[in-house]
């Protein structure tokens, strides 16, 4: 329901770049509410580049917490409560209740102690949850690679899969595998 409208109202951009950035670190949910956790993914920017509004929004904060420049972008039409997007360690551009479209520099990244080098770290909440802002992105397809696993072996290539014990083969040449049977 909200899906739809999300990707109608956000542009899918990158808050740096482009091209898009190196991700220093991903999203690693904390098991509870005051565990630890990765609550955001940190994306590799030198001090100085510009932090761009990933979509549509409004600047519902811009300030210092706990020492360091954050800044905050609400989404509109995006549920209730709505989408928020943080950024940090930066020196806001604009001013909380400025509403900006996608692709507006909203800040500035600030050297910081986030990262072991410079960095730019991108959140997102919905209410008191944290959900992963690279599900605002888009990214290319998946592609499967080549693996070759040891006892019980798996191995995947180009038209080929193959699995140990109860054996699984699939590939040209294979009968068809079938769900549930054999």
């Amino acid at each position: 329901m909200y899906l739809s409208a999300l990707l109608l109202t956000l542009g899918l951009l990158w808050p740096v770049g482009p091209p898009p950035p190196e991700i220093l670190r991903g999203w690693q949910p904390p098991p509870g509410p005051y565990a630890a956790g990765h609550r955001g993914v940190d994306l590799a920017a030198p001090p100085g580049t510009p932090v761009l509004a990933p979509a549509d929004g409004t600047v519902t904060f811009a300030g210092p917490v706990g020492g360091r420049g954050v800044l905050t972008l609400t989404l509109p039409d995006t549920g209730a409560p709505p989408l928020r997007t943080t950024f940090g360690p930066v020196t806001p551009l604009v001013r909380a209740g400025t509403r900006v479209r996608a692709g507006t520099p909203v800040a500035r990244v600030d050297p910081g102690t986030h990262c072991r080098e410079s960095c730019l770290h991108w959140g997102l909440r919905r209410g008191d949850r944290y959900l992963n802002p690279l599900a605002l992105t888009r990214r290319a397809p998946s592609r499967l690679l080549p693996l070759t696993a040891g006892p019980g072996r798996l191995t995947a290539g180009p038209g080929r899969l193959t699995a140990g014990p109860g054996r699984l083969t699939a590939g040209p040449g294979s009968p068809p595998v079938r769900p549930g049977g054999r």
